[in-house]
């Protein structure tokens, strides 16, 4: 009797127990969050549309972003004549969002190449993202942009508008602040064994191209990421690093890929240059980090050795890259 009794309590405690386990993973399931509506695996088929503009961009995310949760956005720029799509799996972060919880935004110029023209579209889509996350949950929001999407970056990150907001802006292959790097002679698009011959040099010259830029006057991490053979030389030294009264340069271990990355330009290969970007293959990156930089800026270069333009980042020196992102100061959306 006693040991029948017995056996029933025990078979109705592992039912209410089976019951609370099977209940609670529903709830479990529920907890994390959608951003936008839109799926956390962004695609050129299920882009966002921007509201106002009515124009649209790639989305990723967390795919299992909790409520109240901290995460680093990214807004991530395509060079001229480039794309999303390209852009996207050029600097493939999407690949490291849940490990290091990234909001990437990847948006598009209808021409192919960044002016003033965009500017609203990419503050809406800044200022929608931020408002869907929640200010307070921006840990640290980047620029990021390869070529003319660098010196779009460049031209934008001390308006009033990112200025505010913006943490660190992260180069590739779009210009060295601080000092440049002087381009490689041969870098540019290679003329292809198809191409008509060039077209007689014109009886006037064309004029002397204008001083460079100056460097924006607002404080921000910077991250320089480039290709060897696009460069004549890197600098050994930074303007920058010495404004925020960081040390002299320290070179860090070598980052080594044995997978290559996702893209390359299949329509600049007859014949290919080491300049302009092979075929996908693994690589080496060298890294040089300004150490100690005040309010714990970053200042840094990544010198990706025998790569070229165009040759998409690997999946070591793309998580390089995050970490050395996540590791500068952040908090400007949370007004700190």
């Amino acid at each position: 009797m006693i040991t029948a009794r017995f056996s029933h309590c025990v078979c109705r405690a592992t039912l209410t127990l089976l019951a609370l386990v099977l209940s609670a993973e529903p709830a479990t399931a529920q907890q994390t969050r959608s951003l936008l509506g839109a799926p956390c695996r962004g695609s050129v088929d299920t882009q966002v549309t921007e509201a106002r503009t009515e124009r649209t961009y790639v989305l990723d995310y967390p795919c299992d972003l909790g409520p109240g949760e901290d995460v680093t956005f990214v807004l991530s720029l395509h060079g001229g004549g480039s794309s999303a799509s390209w852009q996207r799996r050029y600097f493939p972060i999407f690949d490291q969002k849940e490990r290091h919880r990234l909001v990437i935004a990847t948006p598009f110029s209808p021409t192919r190449r960044w002016s003033e023209v965009d500017d609203e579209y990419l503050r809406n889509i800044v200022a929608s993202l931020i408002e869907e996350i929640g200010p307070e949950r921006v840990r640290a929001f980047w620029l990021a942009g390869h070529s003319q999407g660098g010196a779009t970056s460049r031209r934008l990150i001390c308006t009033d508008f990112f200025e505010r907001r913006v943490d660190g802006f992260l180069s590739l292959s779009g210009g060295r602040l601080g000092g440049g790097a002087p381009r490689a002679p041969n870098a540019g698009r290679p003329r292809q064994a198809d191409e008509p011959p060039p077209a007689d040099p014109p009886a006037t010259p064309p004029p002397t191209p204008g001083a460079a830029a100056a460097d924006p006057d607002c404080d921000f991490s910077h991250i320089f990421a480039i290709g060897e053979h696009e460069i004549a030389s890197l600098p050994s030294t930074s303007a920058l690093a010495q404004q925020y009264g960081c040390g002299p340069r320290v070179k860090q271990p070598a980052v080594v890929d044995t997978e290559p990355g996702y893209v390359h330009d299949g329509s600049r290969q007859n014949p290919g240059s080491r300049a302009w970007g092979l075929l996908p293959r693994p690589g080496t990156a060298d890294t040089y980090v300004y150490p100690g930089c005040g309010d714990d800026r970053v200042v840094a270069d990544v010198v990706r050795l025998d790569k070229g333009h165009t040759e998409g980042l690997e999946p070591a020196v793309t998580e390089a890259l995050v970490r050395l992102m996540l590791s500068a100061r952040g908090g400007k959306i949370r007004g700190r």
